[in-house]
């Protein structure tokens, strides 16, 4: 089966982020959101990544208007029955993305398959909310997309090979490269990083620490390039305790208990850079 149209449903910093790389790699693009002053936001985003690539000499400012002219931005998801393929990068709300899913299984062709980037939500339960389960699967790019080398591939209980072969085979259109992961809470990255993050929170809570110098010690302690609390700022906090509830409630085990001080700060709306405010200011 080749690919084509591939869709994006989501126009925020990993939507506009997927939808770039795909462009990119020669696809075109149907990129959605909920509204016309997101999908504007996330095509200026890409607007602006790829004219830093052309300062650098990396591509012809004729070359960043092809990519461009590639993407189509739609707030109705009903367009995506012209796609190919389709990933959904919405918020990691599982309610959210399982109504998105019932609604691309409605619009979108029966051959079409459904990728999801969620970081934390088993690709089998998405999966469920679909006549087409064999056809779901989970494509987890890292932030920021068009950076990050790594995209997690997960199999649901249900996910045929072609679907993963096809998945796989986009991965290397897009210059990245796959490691596949088991259906579990979390996957690979976020099972072993948000414990960390967690963690790191738990020292700022029981005054350990200063974030500073937490961060400091995982960098030159741990040679880490970004110190947890950082990383968080940049992930969004509220992302860190959604993807915490995800691995405590599927596990049921007290050691990926959300820390009261994360819980606190995304109720005070402090979400990390997105909002200006997070462990630092910005």
């Amino acid at each position: 089966m080749d690919i084509f149209t591939f869709g994006v449903v989501g126009s925020g910093q990993m939507g506009n982020g997927i939808a770039q790389v795909a462009a990119q790699s020669g696809l075109k693009v149907i990129m959605s959101d909920i509204k016309e002053e997101f999908v504007a936001k996330g095509l200026a985003v890409i607007d602006k990544n790829l004219a830093r690539n052309v300062e650098k000499g990396k591509m012809t400012a004729a070359e960043k208007e092809a990519v461009l002219g590639r993407i189509k931005p739609t707030v109705n998801l009903s367009d995506m029955a012209a796609a190919d393929y389709v990933v959904e990068a919405a918020v990691e709300r599982e309610d959210l993305k399982f109504n998105i899913f019932k609604e691309l299984d409605s619009v979108c062709p029966p051959h079409v398959m459904l990728a999801s980037n969620t970081s934390s939500i088993p690709i089998g339960r998405i999966a469920f909310q679909t006549k087409r389960p064999e056809r779901v699967i989970g494509m987890h790019f890292m932030n920021p997309v068009p950076v990050m080398k790594l995209v997690e591939v997960i199999r649901g209980i249900a996910t045929s090979d072609e679907t993963f072969q096809i998945t796989w085979n986009l991965c290397e259109k897009f210059g990245k490269t796959a490691a596949q992961a088991a259906d579990y809470p979390g996957f690979i990255a976020n099972r072993i990083l948000l414990p960390m993050i967690n963690e790191a929170v738990y020292c700022l809570f029981e005054g350990v620490g200063k974030p500073e110098d937490i961060d400091t010690v995982m960098k030159l302690g741990m040679n880490h390039p970004m110190g947890p609390l950082a990383l968080a700022d940049l992930i969004g906090l509220d992302t860190c305790l959604a993807i915490m509830e995800t691995l405590y409630n599927g596990f049921k085990d007290s050691k990926y208990r959300p820390c009261p001080l994360l819980r606190k700060y995304v109720e005070a709306g402090w979400l990390g850079r997105k909002s200006g405010r997070g462990f630092y200011s910005y």
